[in-house]
């Protein structure tokens, strides 16, 4: 096996490496870093966990002129995810050492200003996502021009046609002569196709043989039917495993991620959420408290998915089944990196069994039937090496992480915040102010209680005014509007105009009974 040195790497990263124990290269690594550091276009593919990253940032590091005078980006990195646009930026800036690279991370969620004032300063490097790269771009703020290193991170989710027209606008407005390339653990066919669109004479290089599984050999996969009743239990189970470090738990919605973070809470278990809907300051927390070692359980949806490089993850489980091997392969990815062991788990519910099915046959898996199984079940307890004495409560002896409270939720500037601090009236503080009583009893539609809309709220009882012929009736049943009716010269009141009645007839016409014949 070569050495960093031997494919090219400059000296100073040599060391920056060898000071963190990474000696030897992945075979990624060892297959691409001398190719792009020539300069050449490639396709990168590898397992996940086996050092894509790197693979990338020692070519880039290696070309981009550190603290050049006019301070342009030389180098962009785009990436699909916040969570992952901020573990590259700190892998090419813990690679770069001492030498000065300045490397800036950009995404949504966060204040526009200090990005911009980074930008005016002078930047190097840019890791960023999509849509607050054009954004900055689009202000002027972010000149691309003299971009000459591209790369798409998890390049086959970068081209799928949700973000397939943002790149395209990024990659028109970069240097037309650059390097680019792309790097994925998954890269099917048509996405390679696609991909050539923007490379000149490619490189396609995979790490592994076409015989070799997609999966990690150091990961263990176990497969359980599982009632989607039951599966809380079977969870609680599975997280006191022996040995368990740190574990991801995969769910399929947002709603689900809440939902079982809070079950895992209110067993014992310190646990937390990520997923989209939350401000970016709440993910960055949870995320920052889960390295931490302040919980042990991180509940997400799919933004964790790709790319988050964590030591010590050893267990990730797919509380619902994922939606392909894509998605599967990248899930349980999370752990068994960089060569250390992993378990990954799967509850496949029995509405599952079809989508099992294809994700089993597409990786060539040995689980074409999962095994029925229950929180009681023994197969359960011997192959995940569940003690015996284990229920759906973690003692509370065990009880010894932080939590998520002891992390300080940092103040990011965020922007389109859905959290409490950028929006202060709740539904309970609308409610007051509309004089609605609690929760969504009130009306929206800012009415006093004078009119009889207000006050009560729905619960109130309606007032009805009676009219006729479009004209409010007193009490009394009289017109309101008789009483000041002016008087007629005699003295004498106008007598309203009789209302024309009309009736149906056997001949189907009407028949107007005020006429006179």
């Amino acid at each position: 096996m070569k050495t960093f040195a031997e494919l090219g790497v400059d000296e100073d990263v040599v060391a920056t490496l060898a000071s963190n124990n990474i000696t030897e290269p992945f075979p990624i690594q060892a297959l691409a870093v001398p190719l792009a550091i020539k300069g050449h276009d490639l396709i990168g593919q590898a397992r996940t966990g086996t050092g894509k990253t790197i693979a990338f940032a020692l070519p880039l590091l290696h070309l981009v002129e550190a603290g050049r005078a006019d301070g342009k980006p030389q180098a962009l990195v785009v990436v699909p995810t916040r969570e992952l646009a901020s573990q590259v930026a700190r892998d090419i800036q813990f690679a770069s050492g001492s030498r000065g690279t300045r490397v800036l991370v950009i995404y949504g969620g966060r204040a526009y200003e200090p990005q911009v004032e980074a930008l005016k300063k002078g930047i190097d490097v840019v890791v960023g996502t999509p849509g607050r790269l054009l954004d900055l771009a689009q202000q002027r703020a972010l000149d691309l021009s003299h971009v000459k290193i591209l790369v798409l991170d998890e390049a086959d989710e970068m081209l799928d046609l949700g973000f397939l027209p943002d790149v395209e606008r990024i990659v028109s407005q970069v240097a037309e002569v650059r390097q680019t390339m792309l790097f994925s653990a998954t890269m099917p066919g048509p996405v390679v196709a696609l991909a050539r669109r923007y490379l000149r004479h490619p490189t396609h290089v995979r790490a592994e043989s076409d015989t070799d599984t997609l999966t990690v050999p150091n990961t263990a996969q176990f497969i359980y039917r599982a009632h989607h009743l039951d599966k809380p239990e079977v969870l609680a189970r599975v997280m006191q495993a022996d040995g368990r470090g740190l574990a991801i738990v995969f769910t399929r919605t947002k709603r689900s991620a809440d939902r079982i973070a809070a079950d895992l809470v209110d067993r014992g278990f310190a646990a937390a959420a990520v997923h989209g809907d939350l401000g970016q300051g709440a993910r960055e927390r949870a995320l920052r408290a889960f390295r931490a070692g302040k919980i042990d359980i991180l509940v997400a949806t799919d933004v964790a998915a790709r790319g988050i490089d964590i030591t010590g993850v050893t267990h990730v489980i797919n509380y619902e089944c994922p939606d392909d091997e894509k998605t599967y392969l990248h899930r349980i990815g999370r752990t068994g990196r960089a060569g250390e062991t992993g378990t990954a788990i799967t509850f496949v519910d029995w509405e599952d069994g079809y989508r099992w099915g294809m994700i089993n046959k597409a990786l060539d898996l040995p689980f074409p039937e999962p095994e029925e199984t229950y929180s009681t079940s023994d197969v359960l307890y011997e192959e995940l090496e569940i003690p015996r004495q284990a229920t759906g409560r973690l003692p509370s002896a065990a009880r010894t992480r932080a939590g998520l409270e002891a992390e300080e939720l940092e103040d990011i500037g965020e922007t389109g915040r859905r959290g409490a601090a950028a929006k202060p009236k709740r539904s309970g503080e609308r409610a007051a102010n509309r004089g609605g009583g609690e929760g969504r009893g009130g009306r929206s539609d800012g009415r006093s209680s004078a009119d009889g809309r207000g006050g009560a709220g729905r619960q109130g009882q309606r007032q009805r005014q009676r009219s006729r012929g479009g004209v409010p009736l007193t009490d009394g049943g009289a017109q309101a509007g008789a009483a000041a009716t002016p008087a007629s010269d005699s003295g004498a009141a106008a007598p309203a105009p009789a209302r024309r009645r009309r009736r149906r007839t056997r001949s189907g016409g009407a028949r107007n009974t005020n006429s006179t014949d």
